[in-house]
Protein backbone atom coordinates (compact mmCIF):
# COMPACT_ATOMS: atom_id res chain seq x y z
CA UNK A 1 0.00 0.00 0.00
CA UNK A 2 1.01 3.47 -0.77
CA UNK A 3 -0.69 6.73 0.56
CA UNK A 4 -1.54 9.24 -2.14
CA UNK A 5 0.46 12.76 -1.93
CA UNK A 6 -3.15 14.24 -0.18
CA UNK A 7 -2.69 12.05 2.64
CA UNK A 8 0.77 12.84 2.75
CA UNK A 9 0.26 16.63 2.79
CA UNK A 10 -2.49 16.14 5.46
CA UNK A 11 -0.53 14.32 7.96
CA UNK A 12 2.56 16.71 7.60
CA UNK A 13 -0.08 20.09 7.93
CA UNK A 14 -1.37 18.62 10.86
CA UNK A 15 2.03 17.32 12.24
CA UNK A 16 3.43 21.11 11.52
CA UNK A 17 0.36 22.81 13.31
CA UNK A 18 0.63 20.75 16.01
CA UNK A 19 4.18 21.95 16.85
CA UNK A 20 2.87 25.66 16.00
CA UNK A 21 2.47 26.50 19.74
CA UNK A 22 1.46 30.11 21.08
CA UNK A 23 3.04 32.01 17.65
CA UNK A 24 2.73 35.73 17.46
CA UNK A 25 1.73 35.40 14.01
CA UNK A 26 -0.61 32.33 12.40
CA UNK A 27 0.73 29.94 10.40
CA UNK A 28 -0.17 30.33 6.36
CA UNK A 29 -0.94 28.43 3.53
CA UNK A 30 1.72 29.86 1.91
CA UNK A 31 4.50 29.58 4.93
CA UNK A 32 3.12 25.30 4.73
CA UNK A 33 3.95 25.31 1.13
CA UNK A 34 7.55 26.81 1.54
CA UNK A 35 8.58 24.74 4.46
CA UNK A 36 7.41 21.53 2.90
CA UNK A 37 8.17 22.29 -1.43
CA UNK A 38 4.32 21.86 -1.85
CA UNK A 39 2.34 23.74 -4.62
CA UNK A 40 -0.06 26.14 -3.46
CA UNK A 41 -2.48 25.31 -5.11
CA UNK A 42 -2.56 21.60 -4.42
CA UNK A 43 -2.29 22.64 -0.32
CA UNK A 44 -5.14 24.47 -0.39
CA UNK A 45 -7.20 21.43 -1.19
CA UNK A 46 -5.86 19.99 1.34
CA UNK A 47 -6.23 22.64 3.95
CA UNK A 48 -9.95 22.66 2.98
CA UNK A 49 -10.44 18.87 3.44
CA UNK A 50 -8.99 19.31 7.04
CA UNK A 51 -11.41 22.38 7.38
CA UNK A 52 -14.26 20.62 6.67
CA UNK A 53 -13.40 17.30 8.88
CA UNK A 54 -12.67 19.64 11.79
CA UNK A 55 -9.39 19.19 12.80
CA UNK A 56 -8.23 22.55 11.69
CA UNK A 57 -9.94 26.27 11.28
CA UNK A 58 -8.93 27.76 8.34
CA UNK A 59 -9.19 31.83 8.46
CA UNK A 60 -9.05 33.96 4.98
CA UNK A 61 -7.88 37.84 5.04
CA UNK A 62 -4.70 40.01 6.05
CA UNK A 63 -4.83 38.17 9.31
CA UNK A 64 -5.60 34.63 8.79
CA UNK A 65 -3.68 31.45 8.63
CA UNK A 66 -4.84 28.06 10.16
CA UNK A 67 -4.33 26.49 13.18
CA UNK A 68 -5.18 22.72 14.35
CA UNK A 69 -8.31 22.82 16.90
CA UNK A 70 -8.23 19.41 18.19
CA UNK A 71 -6.29 17.80 20.52
CA UNK A 72 -3.46 16.19 19.14
CA UNK A 73 -3.15 14.00 21.75
CA UNK A 74 -6.61 12.44 20.72
CA UNK A 75 -6.46 12.42 17.20
CA UNK A 76 -5.83 8.99 15.84
CA UNK A 77 -3.51 8.30 12.48
CA UNK A 78 -5.92 5.82 11.41
CA UNK A 79 -9.14 8.11 11.51
CA UNK A 80 -7.04 10.98 9.67
CA UNK A 81 -5.85 8.60 6.86
CA UNK A 82 -9.67 6.80 6.69
CA UNK A 83 -10.73 10.44 6.05
CA UNK A 84 -7.81 11.33 3.42
CA UNK A 85 -7.88 7.97 1.89
CA UNK A 86 -11.19 6.98 1.59
CA UNK A 87 -12.73 3.15 2.07
CA UNK A 88 -11.28 2.37 -1.41
CA UNK A 89 -10.12 -1.22 -1.55
CA UNK A 90 -6.73 -1.70 -2.55
CA UNK A 91 -7.80 -3.26 -5.87
CA UNK A 92 -10.20 -2.65 -8.37
CA UNK A 93 -11.92 -5.56 -8.47
CA UNK A 94 -15.55 -4.64 -9.67
CA UNK A 95 -13.73 -2.41 -12.05
CA UNK A 96 -12.40 -4.96 -14.27
CA UNK A 97 -13.46 -8.62 -15.64
CA UNK A 98 -12.15 -10.92 -13.40
CA UNK A 99 -13.11 -14.71 -13.32
CA UNK A 100 -12.53 -14.88 -9.89
CA UNK A 101 -14.59 -12.07 -8.72
CA UNK A 102 -17.69 -14.52 -7.33
CA UNK A 103 -15.16 -15.97 -4.58
CA UNK A 104 -11.80 -14.39 -4.91
CA UNK A 105 -9.68 -15.08 -1.43
CA UNK A 106 -7.22 -12.31 -2.69
CA UNK A 107 -9.32 -10.06 -2.63
CA UNK A 108 -10.62 -11.01 1.60
CA UNK A 109 -7.02 -10.99 2.38
CA UNK A 110 -6.35 -7.23 1.12
CA UNK A 111 -8.99 -6.64 2.79
CA UNK A 112 -8.01 -7.66 6.16
CA UNK A 113 -4.77 -6.60 5.27
CA UNK A 114 -6.19 -2.95 4.92
CA UNK A 115 -8.36 -2.96 7.72
CA UNK A 116 -4.84 -4.37 9.60
CA UNK A 117 -2.88 -1.05 8.61
CA UNK A 118 -5.45 1.05 9.84
CA UNK A 119 -5.68 -0.66 13.04
CA UNK A 120 -1.74 -0.52 13.52
CA UNK A 121 -2.51 3.31 12.52
CA UNK A 122 -5.40 3.84 15.55
CA UNK A 123 -2.21 3.03 18.10
CA UNK A 124 -0.90 6.44 17.12
CA UNK A 125 -1.71 9.58 17.85
CA UNK A 126 -0.98 13.16 16.27
CA UNK A 127 1.05 13.84 19.27
CA UNK A 128 2.93 10.43 19.21
CA UNK A 129 4.20 11.23 15.66
CA UNK A 130 4.88 14.98 16.25
CA UNK A 131 7.02 14.60 19.44
CA UNK A 132 10.68 13.71 20.20
CA UNK A 133 12.99 14.45 17.45
CA UNK A 134 10.44 14.91 14.53
CA UNK A 135 8.77 17.61 17.10
CA UNK A 136 11.85 19.29 17.73
CA UNK A 137 12.73 19.77 13.94
CA UNK A 138 8.89 21.22 13.51
CA UNK A 139 9.64 23.68 16.23
CA UNK A 140 12.77 24.61 14.56
CA UNK A 141 11.23 24.81 11.63
CA UNK A 142 8.61 27.51 13.22
CA UNK A 143 11.56 29.47 14.49
CA UNK A 144 13.55 29.44 11.23
CA UNK A 145 10.47 30.55 9.30
CA UNK A 146 9.71 33.24 12.23
CA UNK A 147 13.70 34.36 12.84
CA UNK A 148 13.08 34.02 16.12
CA UNK A 149 15.66 32.10 18.49
CA UNK A 150 12.71 30.69 21.04
CA UNK A 151 9.50 30.17 20.47
CA UNK A 152 6.91 28.13 23.03
CA UNK A 153 6.24 24.93 21.47
CA UNK A 154 3.37 23.91 23.68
Amino acid sequence: MRLTRFSDIGLRVLMYLSRAGERPVPVTVAEIAAQFDIPVNHLVKVVGHLARSGWILATRGRNGGVRLCVDASTLKIGTVLRELEGDAELADCDGQPCSLRQDCQLRYALKLGLRAFYNAMDAYTLHDVSAGSTGEQIVRMHRDFLGQPELSDS
